[in-house]
């Protein structure tokens, strides 16, 4: 397994190779067009940590290889602040035991997630995001995170629709997964907000599951059946009847495993 620090004009600003665990130092702050290329086995399900402020997680490639590009500008809004102006960065990444790929966890989790097409999953994309805002993405809400008293910058960001009726969200997990069921946590800024009454969640099987949705800054489980999904697409989403025009999607989990 290789890590590689790159510019925006192809050169290698860092490097390190190791069988199943690499770790190095970038001595110098990100730069506009910076990028971190991973070379990996086919398959690999890989435990990454790209920077101090960045929460580490784990991402399937099926190509063995990844590009992580250095989110730049408006972009950063979505991250920690300062996550991209150390002046050290660190990068780790290992392979996954068999153990920890076939363990009950949450299987949408990846901090990691960029906005537009990727090489690593799982992946968040959607037909609308608010103003093409990076607070407002799709990638937001399989970042870890679930805060959602409020709205915006980080700790916030959030999946918004920007009050599309017909408003989707797709997570594509980039393989065959068990998925035994999901939570959905609203974004809770009331009276900013509305929410959803109700909603559709279909998967790669084409199988439609309906749910109802609560006013609420919990976690709202739904259950999945433990079948194996290649993606889930979030659609047909009811808006409640608040004042407010704008129901959002703070957090997406989907707990299961590896076949």
């Amino acid at each position: 397994m290789r890590i590689s620090i790159i510019d925006k004009n192809g050169l290698v600003l860092a490097g390190a190779e190791h069988a199943n665990e690499v770790a190095l130092c970038l001595e110098r702050a990100w730069e506009d067009g910076d990028a971190v290329r991973i070379e990996a086995p086919e398959k690999a399900h890989l435990w990454l940590k790209l920077g101090a402020a960045i929460p580490a997680g784990e991402v399937y490639c099926p190509d063995g290889e990844m590009l992580w590009r250095v989110p730049t500008g408006e972009k950063r809004l979505a991250y920690a602040p300062g996550a991209f102006t150390m002046e050290r960065n660190i990068v780790c990444a290992r392979l996954m035991t068999s153990a920890e790929v076939q363990a009950l966890r949450d299987i949408a989790r990846n901090p990691l997630d960029l906005r537009g097409d990727t090489d690593f999953y799982p992946h968040c994309t959607a037909n609308v995001e608010t103003r093409g805002e990076s607070v407002f993405a799709a990638r937001n809400v399989i970042d870890g995170l679930r805060h959602n008293s409020s709205h915006g910058k980080w700790p916030y960001e959030s999946w918004g629709i920007g009050a599309r009726e017909d408003a989707w969200c797709l997570l594509d997990f980039g393989r065959s997964v068990v998925a035994e069921k999901m939570a959905l946590t609203l974004r809770a800024d009331f009276p900013h907000d509305a929410y959803w009454v109700s909603g559709h969640v279909v998967d790669s099987n084409g199988i439609d599951t309906f749910f109802t949705l609560d006013k609420t800054a919990e976690r709202q489980f739904i259950e999945l059946g433990g079948r194996s999904v290649r993606w889930l697409r979030l659609e047909r989403l009811v808006k409640s009847d608040d004042p407010s025009a704008f129901p959002s999607l703070r957090a997406w989990e989907v707990f299961g495993r590896d076949l």
